[in-house]
């Protein structure tokens, strides 16, 4: 971005917007959704046109900021109306067969439907008796004496197909013996339901059953070939000893149920990002295959080709859920920019991103790991480029000439280039100091080390990532290889995990915060403060 260029930022009144709306109106009717989505409609076309018609010819270059108002509020208006529209239709298929109403008459049913997340146990990474998964039902039945509810469900009737048909999500708690379910299989599922404390979640009920779901058809094909590598990244990270080998499968493809009770540590120091798939394990992969498409000649124009394959692949190996999907968005938004070299253009990208995720899910509105991504990303491509300046040497103006010696040419950019130390320090700076605020959602307390131990770990998240994704690849052909592969990104993830223990084990790696709402502007404020102190005050040493 050069001196003059100003940040765009003319979708961001529409994103957020949308958010807004989605956050409130998941928990709403569907004739309500349609009635809002009506009105305010007509209000967007009536914002819309009436800048229109006031528009000046086409003659001055600058629109009038009343002018540019209005359509910003129109934009704004209409990106909810539709959001309202199809937040409406998915509603209507999620209350479809009343699965809420059987939840609140606790009755027994069995439900048909497909596994959308990863078997795992309720408390984290490790193990228990019990596992959750999430399951897009599209059918349901009631069983046994929940009888007295039928008609909802298709009565008495038992057999293939009596069910109705639904498009509810279903919170499934089964027997541990059901962690070997892969994304995208199709299950049979008898238990009892039960309704879920907040009617505004993803999943309008709970099913917990004593007995293994019963699957009725494997994932897709390319979903298994996914499956296999995943799988076998695990029995090849099985042969590196100890930490390393644990935490291999979470860097590489998320799978943290190895993870033990490193997850805590990770979680201390600050690092658990590492662990959950993410838009850094999208912009590690894209720029690695884009630096291998740039030496061997591809042109800029097809280079989005062979990294939306590569991209594409990494989805299904570690499963398109609905956070993977949301990390690769964000993740692409940065790969897209660099592609069209136009990396400036991160902040509209990214509000483009957030205004398509949340139409085509508006229940991200609510998710604590979507909020955790953009605001990473927001804080990323605006603080950490002015950060890492600030944090390099300026340019010689005395002689005249830059740091690497060239004399400044007509149009270059005054200020000061960023280096690899400073870039390496400003990223996890930038990110903790937009994040801090929304983790204090998940625990009230801030990691004092977290910025120290990602600046630590952060030379050995990409070998540990694309050595993992390397093993995973050539394993089913050449074990040896995939062998050493997972031997290189295991000495990696050993860095990671010594980081990760060494920082949570010093004294005070966490102090207690103020809970809630206050607690989250207080630190809001805080970190505002010293990002300002530390972007506009003067040098205490002259170069």
């Amino acid at each position: 971005m050069s001196a003059d260029e100003a940040v765009d930022v003319r979708l961001v009144p529409a994103a957020s917007a949308v958010w807004g709306a989605a956050a409130v109106v998941v928990g709403g009717s569907p004739g309500t959704l349609a009635a809002g989505a009506a009105v305010v409609g007509l209000a967007a076309v009536g914002a819309l046109a009436g800048s229109a018609r006031r528009a000046p010819a086409p003659r001055p270059q600058r629109i009038p900021v009343r002018l540019a108002g209005r359509a910003q509020a129109g934009l704004a208006l209409g990106a909810v109306a539709v959001l309202l529209l199809t937040t409406a239709l998915q509603v209507l298929l999620r209350e479809a067969g009343d699965v809420r109403g059987l939840a609140e008459e606790r009755v027994r049913v069995r439900i048909v439907g497909t596994v959308r997340t990863t078997p795992q146990a309720p408390g984290g990474a490790g193990g228990t008796r019990v596992v959750r998964f999430l399951l897009a039902a599209t059918s349901v039945e009631v069983l046994g004496a929940g009888g007295s509810v039928a008609g909802v469900a298709g009565g008495a009737a038992h057999g293939a197909g009596a069910g109705r048909p639904t498009g509810a999500a279903v919170e499934v708690y089964a027997p541990a013996a059901a962690a070997h379910l892969a994304y995208g299989t199709e299950v049979v599922v008898e238990g009892r339901l039960s309704p879920v404390p907040d009617g505004s979640r993803r999943a309008v009920a709970r099913a917990r059953t004593d007995a293994d779901p019963t699957v009725r058809a494997p994932p897709p094909a390319v979903l298994r070939a996914a499956d296999r590598l995943r799988t076998g990244l695990v029995t090849t990270a099985a042969g590196v000893p100890g930490d390393a080998g644990r935490l291999l499968p979470a860097v590489a493809v998320g799978d943290t149920r190895g993870v033990g009770d490193l997850d805590e540590a990770m979680r201390v120091s600050g690092l658990a990002h590492i662990t959950a798939v993410s838009g850094a394990h999208f912009s590690i992969l894209g720029a690695v295959v884009r630096a291998v498409l740039t030496r061997g000649g591809v042109p800029r124009r097809w280079r989005w080709l062979p990294l939306a394959v590569v991209l594409g692949g990494f989805v299904a190996v570690v499963q398109p859920g609905a956070s993977v999907v949301r990390a690769a968005v964000m993740g692409a938004v940065g790969i897209l920019g660099l592609v069209a070299g136009r990396p400036s253009r991160s902040v509209p990208a990214l509000a483009a991103a957030v205004l398509v995720l949340l139409v085509a899910d508006p229940w991200l509105a609510r998710d604590v790991g979507f909020v955790l991504s953009v605001v990473a990303t927001a804080g990323i491509a605006l603080l950490a480029g002015p950060l890492a300046r600030r944090w390099s040497g300026p340019r010689d103006g005395a002689r005249g000439r830059s740091a690497s010696g060239r004399r400044p040419r007509p149009g270059d950019d005054p200020r000061p280039a960023a280096g690899p130390v400073a870039t390496a320090l400003a990223v996890p700076v930038a990110a903790q100091a937009a994040c801090a605020p929304v983790l204090l959602v998940l625990t009230p307390a801030v990691p004092v080390y977290s910025v120290l131990a990602n600046v630590a770990a952060a030379p050995a998240v990409a070998p540990a990532t694309v050595g993992g994704l390397v093993a995973a690849v050539v394993g089913p052909w050449w074990p040896a290889a995939a062998a050493c592969c997972a031997q290189v990104a295991g000495a990696a993830c050993w860095w990671i995990a010594a980081v990760a223990r060494t920082t949570a084990g010093l004294p005070g790696a966490q102090v207690a915060w103020v809970a809630g709402p206050p607690g989250q502007v207080l630190l809001a404020c805080a970190c505002g403060a010293a990002l300002v102190l530390v972007l506009r005050c003067r040098r205490a040493v002259a170069p």
